[in-house]
């Protein structure tokens, strides 16, 4: 990160970056942003074509009481990341296996495996409130990428180097398997690997994520990038294209305006903000070229 931040300096210094970037959690918060966002939006391609946008929401709110977990457990407020991972992991595996071995409608299951998520980590965040500065848990919840460390850029970037290795030789199985499981099992593809292979990803990306974006916003990530993508492109190369340039822009455009201008907004709130502004556009567009 020292050759980043030197290289930012030199911008700074030529003209062409703002004083901003002088500072080093600011080329910590942009090196993040253009980390995780080509990666949720290249993700977030799959979550839609396999309709696993709830389940994606509910991982990232199952985090809270992972979080709240990690805390009791005596690690860092700031980074629970034993907890929280722990959590994230059982609750997503569970679930996927009760869904195949239940007649209950997917979004059903969800549905009640996130309320029961959300209800035990409220009860367990009323009590570690009590315990550490509140605002600590606020900036988990909602992100705040311009605290993001040295420590917290290496766990990113651990996280997003094993995810490429395994999405890119089993990005065309695991997209089949969401389009058409039947063709998948004629191929001879397994179906159930290639599910949980998935599942895990996500909620990998999902811990990854949280302390940039916020436990409660990082699912939306995950799909606002892909359903704009979606209504702008007819092609699967570059519907994951798009969707991860999207998320990426929508990541540094929310790191760094609120910032400049000075607004009191929280980095995941902005970044989402700016995400849904991209789908509303693109949603207005297409609703005028067929009108």
């Amino acid at each position: 990160m020292d050759f980043v931040r030197h290289w930012a300096l030199l911008g700074v210094d030529a003209g062409w970056l703002s004083e901003s970037f002088s500072y080093a959690f600011v080329v910590n918060a942009v090196v993040a942003a253009l980390m995780v966002g080509p990666l949720l939006g290249g993700l977030g391609t799959l979550v839609i074509a396999k309709r696993l946008a709830f389940f994606s929401e509910a991982v990232g709110h199952a985090a809270l009481t992972g979080i709240a977990l990690g805390v009791l457990l005596g690690e860092p407020p700031d980074n629970p990341i034993i907890g929280l991972f722990s959590f994230c992991m059982i609750f997503a595996l569970l679930l996927h296996f009760v869904r195949n071995r239940t007649n209950v409608p997917y979004d059903t299951l969800v549905g009640v495996f996130l309320a029961l998520a959300l209800a035990v980590g409220a009860a367990l965040l009323m009590y570690v409130a009590r315990k550490i500065n509140v605002h600590l848990l606020e900036n988990v919840l909602f992100g705040s990428i311009l605290t993001v460390t040295d420590s917290d850029l290496l766990l990113l970037a651990g996280s997003c180097l094993l995810i490429v290795l395994v999405l890119i030789p089993t990005f065309n199985r695991i997209l089949l398997t969401c389009i058409s499981p039947d063709i998948a099992r004629v191929r001879g593809y397994a179906t159930n690997f290639y599910d949980y292979l998935f599942v895990m990803m996500i909620t990998l990306v999902t811990i990854a994520s949280v302390k940039i974006i916020g436990a409660v916003l990082v699912g939306a990530l995950l799909l606002i990038p892909g359903a704009t993508a979606r209504l702008l492109t007819k092609n699967m190369g570059g519907f994951v294209v798009l969707s991860a340039v999207l998320a990426t822009i929508s990541c540094l455009v929310g790191t760094i305006l609120p910032m400049e201008l000075k607004l009191p907004i929280p980095s995941g709130a902005a970044i989402i903000i700016v995400s849904a502004i991209f789908f509303l556009t693109a949603t207005f567009y297409r609703i005028v070229r067929k009108g």
